[in-house]
């Protein structure tokens, strides 16, 4: 078992799996598959994390999408799922891993839109009303097709037109210390794709070059007392959401009301997703906002414009200090995941990871997490039926073999659930899947034994 592996080794190989260099990668994912195998048969925990962004936007630990697959290897967990901004840039790697080391994979996109039906309410976007954050789940490869490769480049423009505009304004108010977009951020990530919270780390290295009293110089930009700023710099995350909310937020020098002209169309995204035979993905912040409060005025707009998921991140809407908030926020929970129940929509769950202090994978077994733990976990298994159907057969939820043998949003549920149930993980369960063949559904679960 890799437990009794040597530690250093193991420890080597776990460092080098998230290597920028994707040769390296490769190499220490297949000596720690080569470790593991064979490792005895054990139940996967029941527990998931379909939302993990990978360091092709920002994890806070560092994860690749190889790393992200052996982190859920060695946790044994049910299912894992990546989660990108703006790029599919992991897609790949992280599915051909999780063959590799025997987990049910999937994998996503995110981004920010506009919708113009709630320009004057405030959504999932905290102070930005009408801008929503929306995704795409189940993709099964990072090649898009040509007719819609124009949107994936157009997203990629605006992040960094916007990131750029953010190093201007900020450059100018931090003057001594200045940083360069390509000399300082883009070699932060491995794929050219930078968010906000790189553009902090860059200013935080710059200002360690620049200026001799680091403290001080925080302590006037951020309008802290120099001892409050020296006990934030010895929590780095703590430190730099400091940075990031005084500068880049909503009332920083580097934040810029957000425009429509910023961002991609619901229908630009869904018309990518659709595309690469992967479904468009709601997503709800905690039910608080005005935009959420008409949560089903919300989700019937987007259903006519193709959704068919929903995602949430439950962490933060339970593990709460405040007594008050927290059961308002766990009513608003379980209220969502009954709509979404109700409206047919499966469930995508998973806590991000993009920020520090996020956990690796949801508890489940707390009490309030009680209500929806089956749902949350039908809604894994959902995607990830869908992903291996496609990735093996090309009959996920998007294909002409669905519409004909599933016509109905409750039918394709129910299959493609069953199926991520019945199937085997990794790349048994594909060669199972194309032993079967194109067939019926119920041929097809049933050769399953699901």
């Amino acid at each position: 078992m890799v437990m009794a592996t040597d530690p250093d080794r193991l420890a080597e190989l776990e460092a080098q799996v998230n290597d920028f260099d994707p040769a390296v990668r490769a190499a220490a994912l297949a000596s720690l598959a080569a470790l593991a195998d064979p490792l005895p048969p054990v139940p996967a925990v029941e527990a998931v994390n379909m939302h993990c962004h990978t360091f092709f936007s920002f994890n806070a630990y560092g994860y690749s999408p190889s790393g992200l697959a052996w982190l859920a290897r060695r946790s044994r967990l049910a299912a894992m799922g990546i989660v990108d901004f703006d790029v599919l840039d992991g897609v790949d790697e992280f599915l051909d891993a999780c063959e590799l080391v025997e987990v049910r994979g999937s994998a996503g996109l995110e981004t920010r839109v506009f919708i113009p039906e709630f320009a004057t309410r405030e959504i999932n976007s905290p102070g930005e009303p009408g801008i929503y954050y929306h995704m795409g789940i189940g993709f099964t490869s990072c090649q898009v097709p040509e007719a819609v490769q124009g949107v994936l480049r157009h997203m990629r423009q605006l992040v960094t037109q916007r990131n750029q505009g953010i190093i201007s304004r900020v450059n100018a108010f931090l003057d001594p210390v200045q940083i360069d977009y390509e000399r300082d951020v883009l070699p932060l990530t491995p794929g050219d794709n930078p968010t906000e919270r790189h553009i902090v780390v860059a200013y935080v290295m710059a200002a360690e070059r620049t200026v001799s009293d680091v403290a001080a110089f925080w302590s006037d930009r951020l309008g802290l007392p120099v001892d409050r700023v020296v006990e934030l710099m010895r929590d780095p995350a703590a430190f730099q959401n400091q940075i990031r909310s005084k500068l880049m937020k909503q009332g920083g020098v580097g934040y810029v009301p957000p425009t429509h002209a910023a961002f991609p169309t619901v229908a630009q995204v869904n018309a990518l997703t659709e595309a690469c035979g992967a479904l468009p993905c709601a997503t709800w912040l905690d039910g608080l906002s005005a935009g959420e409060q008409a949560m089903e005025e919300l989700l019937g707009l987007l259903m006519e414009q193709g959704v068919v998921a929903l995602n949430i991140i439950p962490d933060r809407n339970w593990n709460i200090a405040d007594p008050d908030l927290r059961r308002t926020k766990v009513q608003k929970l379980w209220e969502v995941v009954a709509l979404a129940q109700r409206l047919d929509l499966p469930l995508n769950v998973g806590t991000e990871m993009n920020a520090f202090g996020q956990k690796r994978v949801d508890d489940f077994d707390v009490p309030e997490m009680q209500p929806v733990r089956r749902p949350f976990l039908d809604g894994a298994y959902f995607i990830v039926g869908h992903t291996m159907a496609q990735r093996a057969l090309g009959c996920g939820y998007q294909s002409d073999w669905a519409r004909t043998h599933l016509p109905t949003r409750r039918a394709r549920n129910e299959f493609y659930t069953r199926l991520g149930y019945a199937a085997l993980p990794g790349r048994a369960g594909r060669e199972q899947l194309r032993r079967i063949g194109v067939t019926t559904p119920d041929r097809l679960l049933s050769a399953l034994g699901g």
